[in-house]
């Protein structure tokens, strides 16, 4: 089985902005975007599965152009609690100091962490390794990428926060 990993468009938000579970909404650009990963994709996949987040869910139905996708829960990005639709810069204190030591065990408040997201994309790539399908598409988020690619390598939290995962990017596994 050949998997393609999609990361969702642009988004319209302020860069800087932490929106992990949010639904924010897609840049302008969006048709232009989505029309340049599916240029891009080297083969048509038989099964789209995406995160339930908007910015995922219309990529992946112009992925299949009115075909059914299937959400999954367990795709969707860390959660970040109450950190949500706030500012990076705006985050002071012991919470957000010790989530930026050790982002594999601590969390935002009321949010997930890494290694609760690693979980369950284990989960979710255990299950999809059974999938009859050959061609397969996921439409999901940088965190959800990077733990998919570092689940498959064997490398750390650590190592995949530098793997570059930009929106609209397809990674072959």
């Amino acid at each position: 089985m050949t998997v393609l990993l999609i990361r969702h468009t642009q988004i319209a938000e302020s860069p800087g902005l932490c929106y992990g579970h949010a639904d924010v909404p897609l840049a302008e650009s969006f048709l232009g975007d989505a029309a340049e990963v599916v240029a891009r994709l080297p083969w048509a996949p038989q099964l789209v599965l995406t995160s339930p987040a908007t910015r995922c869910r219309r990529l992946a139905e112009h992925i299949v152009r009115g075909s059914p996708v299937k959400n999954d829960i367990r795709l969707r990005e860390l959660h970040m609690g109450d950190w949500e639709g706030r500012l990076w810069e705006s985050f002071r204190g012991p919470e957000s100091e010790a989530w930026a030591l050790d982002p594999w065990n601590s969390r935002p408040p009321r949010g997930e962490a890494a290694a609760e997201l690693w979980a369950r994309v284990a989960d979710f790539r255990a299950e999809v390794q059974d999938c009859a399908h050959e061609k397969l598409a996921v439409v999901t988020h940088a965190g959800v990428i990077r733990a998919w690619l570092g689940l498959g390598t064997g490398r750390s939290l650590q190592e995949m926060i530098a793997v570059p995962v930009p929106f609209g990017s397809v990674h072959v596994v």
